[in-house]
């Protein structure tokens, strides 16, 4: 099925789910905001998306060491949305992955107070097997230090066990679905399925069903959120893990690892292409392929409209690595610039446990620094490889 185009006035409400095209989608719109106002569509806020309006409609906490939001903030975000309904019949997009967290109740909250009858929603789907290792170094990058093997046994089991049960309220995608076309009605909602091998297929649809010129949301390079390599994510996964047996407060952690550490390691280097990425194993594509068709097969008897070829949610990747080599045994370095790079990120944002950066490396020169890291972290990687 073709895109639908929105009628004037239609208030595009993007929910997501987490890992499914959503940077990509907000950095376009984001970068365009001037050029969309003189088009008759407005992006609203000041950033890549509303944030904190939106935890704070959904009642979520906020992450790990950022403060907890506010609900006047979500009620400021609805005051400029009516405000642009009474100018006019412009359209309004609002996307944040955060919005399919929402319950019954919030999801009903916040499409009557975008306007009710107005509102059309958009989800966009991946199948599970490309979303779960970007899911897990998400997770790490927000504090958590379990290992990816340990992680899909937990969440692909019946049923599952594991410390983040919100991967299936988001992943569940049967059941999102359903829970918003009940509130929102099928003939309101749109299911956008990923091309995987057109990584512009997402701003054409969101083009077309907007009124815009082919071509006139373009990639905002910048915003580009890289996957850690397997290496890089057990380094994150260590000093998360480090970070926790100290008891440095959570307070601290946004501020030197996901912004210190995480954010200066994937900005400041480009991982060669030989560097091993993470590697799902088999089994845990077979079922997440399996699920995937499932939800699939629920979300088209819904009657909702869908774009893109749904059926190839529950199809495995053509391009995953021999299954031989995804075990987990083999041998596993740290290169020393990620070290360096993760290391001298958390200085610049200033130190940890109290500490300045300056009286943590003031006996260290650059070269040693490297060398004590690389160690350590060769040391503790294959103390922690499974098998």
């Amino acid at each position: 099925m073709a895109a639908v185009l929105l009628e004037p006035g239609t208030r595009l409400l993007h929910i997501g789910p987490h890992k499914t095209g959503t940077t990509a989608i907000q950095g376009a719109l984001h970068l365009a905001r001037e050029r969309l106002a003189a088009e008759g569509v407005v992006y609203p806020g000041r950033g890549r998306q509303p944030l904190w309006p939106i935890l704070a409609v959904t009642g979520q906490p906020a992450l790990r060491g950022g403060p907890r939001p506010e609900i006047s903030y979500w009620d400021n975000l609805v005051r400029e949305v009516r405000e642009v309904r009474a100018a006019g019949d412009q359209r309004v997009v609002l996307s944040s992955e955060f919005f399919a967290e929402a319950d019954d109740a919030t999801a009903r909250r916040v499409i009557t107070d975008l306007g009710g009858a107005r509102v059309h929603v958009v989800v966009t789907l991946r199948s599970l097997t490309r979303i779960m290792p970007s899911q897990w170094q998400q997770y790490l990058q927000n504090g958590f230090h379990f290992r990816y093997l340990e992680w899909l046994e937990g969440i692909l089991s019946d049923p599952p066990r594991t410390p983040t049960p919100g991967f299936w309220r988001r992943h569940r995608h049967d059941a999102l679905v359903t829970r918003w076309a009940a509130e929102n009605g099928p003939e309101n909602l749109t299911v956008i399925v990923l091309d995987e091998s057109d990584r512009l297929m997402l701003l054409r649809v969101f083009e077309s069903m907007l009124g815009l010129h082919a071509g006139f949301l373009v990639p905002e390079e910048r915003a580009v959120n890289r996957s850690l390599t397997a290496a890089e994510a057990e380094l994150v996964r260590l000093l998360n893990e480090e970070f926790s047996r100290r008891g440095w407060p959570h307070r601290d952690y946004g501020r030197f690892m996901r912004y210190g550490a995480v954010e200066h390691m994937k900005e400041a280097r480009r991982p060669s292409p030989d560097e091993p990425r993470i590697a799902t194993p088999s089994w845990a594509l077979a079922r997440a392929a399996e699920l995937s068709a499932t939800m699939a097969a629920g979300i088209e008897a819904l009657g909702v409209n869908i774009v893109g070829d749904i059926s190839s949610l529950g199809k495995l990747p053509a391009d995953e690595p021999d299954p031989a080599a995804d075990d987990g045994s083999a041998p596993l370095m740290v290169p020393v610039e990620a070290a360096v790079r993760a290391t001298l990120g958390a200085f610049i944002a200033g130190g940890a446990g109290g500490q300045s950066a300056e009286e943590i490396v003031r006996d260290l020169d650059t070269t040693s620094l490297a060398r004590v890291l690389a160690g350590r972290c060769r040391r503790r990687v294959r103390r922690a490889l499974p098998g």
